[in-house]
């Protein structure tokens, strides 16, 4: 069995930047592999909720801790010129010591796209700007000087200086679920591929359509990373799990997925041998987002009797 990552969700909504700070510090002292934050302008689901931004709340994280990798589960290209996101990702490669993880996507939320004042065009031409970014990008971060005509984007005679301090560039990561574009951009571009949570208990299928892409194209299936986003309710037995499971029910409705055979929830044991179900099915990365109004807790008692498991 290869490394099992073990990636954690910050608190980010309706939270200050001091309680996202003592998070991303008691993550990194317990163990965890990455800490991530969402990419979003309005709070999710209702546009009125405080959310940190992202990049720049990701910029400080960096400066606080010393070893979790740090990224974005997902960034939409249409809000930043993805010149300028490979610059600012690169910063914070070198102010991190080279921790980044790049995650893209295209965007779901019409209404704050709208509210900022960026086009939100069709799915179809919102994964052409996907595959633009990922090519523009990676070109920026590997090229000393760069010029890209585009469809949706382009660049002239453009630097990305300092480079990122990881080689050959951080690892992008592309998230969603659609099944014949989107997947055959994952096999084409990415180093990993991120399973969104209310696709969670779909991951077999979803597997073997994405081995059917990297063929298609040529890649190495052993040179992806699979990751599943997913909602963990532990307990610390099955009765306490339960009765957090329907909490978070009643919280979260479908938006984290349905309860289904690969769902981690229950006790650590319980979770122990759902984890050992994804890794059967080729998936060795987990971004966790804890259920708890304090995610530190839950956490403790995830890196204290699931994580040795695995070590």
């Amino acid at each position: 069995m290869g490394k099992v990552h073990f990636g954690v969700t910050l608190p980010q909504i309706k939270r200050s930047w001091q309680e996202t700070r003592a998070a991303a510090e008691v993550f990194d002292s317990l163990g965890f592999d990455s800490v991530w934050l969402n990419d979003h302008l309005f709070g999710v689901p209702m546009p009125n909720l405080p959310i940190l931004e992202a990049w720049t709340t990701l910029s400080a994280v960096a400066a606080v801790t010393q070893r979790v990798r740090l990224g974005t589960l997902v960034s939409p290209v249409g809000f930043r010129n993805p010149a300028l996101l490979a610059k600012m990702a690169a910063t914070v490669d070198q102010i991190s010591n080279g921790r980044v993880i790049v995650g893209l996507g295209c965007g779901w939320f019409q209404m704050e796209f709208e509210g900022y004042g960026y086009p939100f065009p069709s799915l179809r031409r919102r994964l052409e700007q996907l595959e633009e970014a990922a090519v523009l990008m990676k070109r920026l971060w590997t090229e000393p000087r760069v010029s890209f005509e585009g469809r949706h984007f382009n660049a002239r005679d453009a630097f990305c200086e300092p480079k990122p301090l990881q080689h050959p560039h951080p690892p992008l990561l592309i998230g969603g679920g659609g099944e014949r574009v989107l997947l055959h951009l994952v096999a084409a571009h990415a180093d990993i591929w991120n399973n969104l949570a209310v696709n969670q208990n779909e991951l077999p299928r979803k597997v073997q359509l994405l081995r059917e892409h990297c063929a298609r194209v040529g890649r190495e299936w052993e040179s992806l990373t699979i990751s599943q986003q997913c909602l963990v309710v532990i307990g610390s037995d099955e009765a306490d799990a339960e009765a957090k499971l329907q909490k978070a029910q009643a919280i979260y409705g479908g938006h984290m997925g349905t309860p289904g055979p690969l769902t981690l929830a229950g006790s650590p044991e319980r979770i122990v041998d759902r984890i050992h179900a994804h890794l059967a099915l080729g998936c060795t990365m987990f971004v966790m987002e804890f259920f708890g109004r304090d995610t530190r807790e839950p956490a403790r008692l995830f890196a204290e009797r699931v994580m040795p498991a695995f070590s």
